[in-house]
């Protein structure tokens, strides 16, 4: 345990529960139906409302050998190629074999999928996948659809909510057990201030990060605020230097920032072509499946021709597609393009890559344990070691359902008892928060060095840049008491999160010499098997600098020393 927390006010109320479950995306309403099912008292804890997550946001589908003549085995083959060297086999056997009953069992909670005239699921194809196994709902609303059974459920379930609220940081024992997380509920919950939940199992479920970018996916909430609370209660993160930039972003201009309009895989799955400004298709000849080759290599092909044409953005054409198709297949994307003035019937969609999927995070095992005892991580926020270097297309959602089911079966399975919370001072103090306008700071450095281009030299300028605000913070927070402090609250919680989950995410990325998925080194083209077919396992050190540790093997160690 580190002991390092935020600054905050101490918790003015608390409640009791067996567990309690941040966030309320696929993952963490997944795995709270599954818990409360099993008689466990259940606390579902969300940022915003309980339908503002980032499963909310996805187009695509979920993937699933459901199709007639698939295979799990051919759906663990094509997650492999796509994960770049670096996927850990078991946990993906563990996502493509029990990935279809979970499916079934999302069905069976009230979600409803597009069918074919027979009745059969209806299956796309996304990049990757060399078989049509992506189920879609709504057209391109797959995300909207799960959410909303997912919220059904768990209305209907009467589970203890908490909506508005933002998890501050992991309480823990006096044996450095889970105990419980603070958080702030921001006016309009059940509570107001700064509280807690007391429990001895915690389920991070609070998604990804993408808003360290300026342009991303991401809606404002993915903060990073998991990966942070666990850094600071001593868990390890691995593989966070591999961010997967979505190849196709709707253009919204070179100076746009924060959440950008995605434009779905699942059109070039159904035959859109990528093209430059003169109408040529630059994916053919470039690898074996074209546009839909695997997310890293068509982002690299983008970034590519526009630098080599020196252009801000590329164009995916689907004007072949014809109005009816768009209507019905891919209504929200054509809602979001003609909202901005983009007719994609009549003319062709001009897109570029932004921040889209944090594929490392918080580290755990199979079961979805981390390093520390009581604490468990699923979906985007964790690191199972199914997406390796780079996630294959619509896996995140089928990651979420799976191995929330593995957790509330196994917290379901230990019982473990409620212990009290104990204090755990930091020797240097609470952690300085930054002024919210750091944030600005923070994305632009981080897409100009750890972007989808990324060099020695321009990580080593991040580095330097993201240190010197921490040194500030620092400083301002011993000034003189008459200085102007910041004052504790959610801006300047979520942009001191940011910082520090850039600050690590950076150092890996300075680690890892080579060129491997979706982390791309200009200076390091080349894939490097013999020396960094490893994995990169970070650390917050107790003076709050980030320890890289890399792992013998392209296996991951055991999340605790006894398995």
């Amino acid at each position: 345990m580190t002991g390092i927390r935020l600054t905050a006010p101490a918790p003015g109320w608390a409640i009791d529960a067996d567990v309690v479950v941040v966030g309320s995306g696929v993952a963490g309403l997944t795995t709270a139906l599954r818990c409360a099912a099993a008689g466990l008292d259940t606390v579902v804890v969300t940022k915003a409302r309980l339908d503002d997550g980032s499963t909310r946001w996805a187009q695509g589908g979920i993937a699933a050998a459901l199709g007639e003549g698939d295979t799990p085995e051919q759906h663990l083959d094509d997650t492999l190629v796509a994960g770049a060297g670096l996927c850990d086999e078991e946990a993906v056997r563990t996502l493509v074999t029990e990935g279809p009953d979970a499916v079934r069992r999302l069905i069976d909670t009230g979600a409803h999928f597009d069918t074919t005239d027979s009745g059969d699921i209806a299956l796309t194809r996304e990049g990757g996948h060399h078989r049509r196994r992506i189920a879609h709902a709504g057209g391109d609303a797959t995300g909207a659809e799960i959410s909303r059974a997912l919220v059904g459920a768990v209305r209907e379930a009467a589970l203890h909510t908490i909506e508005n609220a933002l998890v501050l940081d992991l309480l823990t024992d006096a044996e450095g057990r889970t105990a419980g997380v603070s958080l702030h509920v921001m006016g309009e919950g059940q509570h107001d201030g700064v509280g807690a939940v007391r429990a001895p199992s915690v389920v991070l479920a609070t998604g990804g990060m993408g808003q360290v970018f300026s342009a991303t996916t991401n809606p404002p909430v993915s903060t990073g605020d998991g990966v942070a609370l666990a850094l600071r209660a001593g868990a390890e993160v691995s593989d966070l230097e591999f961010v997967q930039f979505h190849p196709t972003v709707l253009f919204l201009g070179a100076d746009s920032e924060g959440q950008q309009p995605l434009v779905s895989e699942a059109v070039r799955g159904e035959g859109a072509h990528l093209v430059d400004g003169d109408g040529v298709r630059f994916m053919l000849g470039q690898h074996e499946l074209a546009e839909l080759a695997p997310r890293d290599i068509v982002a690299k092909a983008i970034t590519r021709r526009m630098l080599d044409r020196g252009t801000e953005h590329m164009y995916l054409d689907a004007r072949h597609f014809g109005a009816r198709m768009w209507e019905q297949r891919f209504p929200t994307i054509l809602a979001a393009c003609r909202s901005h003035g983009i007719d994609p019937v009549t003319e062709p969609i001009p897109v570029a890559p932004a921040a889209h999927y944090a594929s490392g995070g918080v580290r755990t095992d199979l079961r979805g344990r981390t390093t520390v005892p009581g604490l468990y991580a699923c979906g985007e926020v964790a690191c199972t070691g199914v997406h390796g270097a780079n996630r294959l297309a619509s896996n995140s959602l089928l990651e979420g359902l799976v191995f929330a089911e593995r957790i509330a079966a196994d917290i379901a399975g230990a019982r473990p008892p409620r212990t009290e919370p104990a204090g755990s001072p930091d020797a240097d103090g609470p952690v300085p928060l930054l002024a919210p306008e750091a944030r600005a700071a923070i994305q632009r450095t981080m897409t100009r060095g750890a972007g989808v281009l990324r060099s020695a030299d321009s990580l080593a300028t991040a580095a330097e840049e993201l240190e010197a605000l921490h040194r500030d913070a620092a400083a301002d927070a011993e000034g003189p008491r008459d200085a102007k402090a910041v004052v504790p609250g959610v801006d300047a919680w979520e942009v001191t999160n940011l910082l520090l989950v850039s600050r690590v995410l950076v150092a890996a990325a300075r680690d890892r010499e080579e060129t491997r998925g979706c982390h791309w080194r200009e200076d390091r083209p080349d894939r490097d098997d013999a020396h960094s077919r490893r994995h990169l396992v970070v650390r917050i050190a107790p003076d709050r600098t980030p320890v890289v540790h890399r792992t013998e093997t392209a296996a991951f160690p055991p999340v605790r020393p006894s398995d």
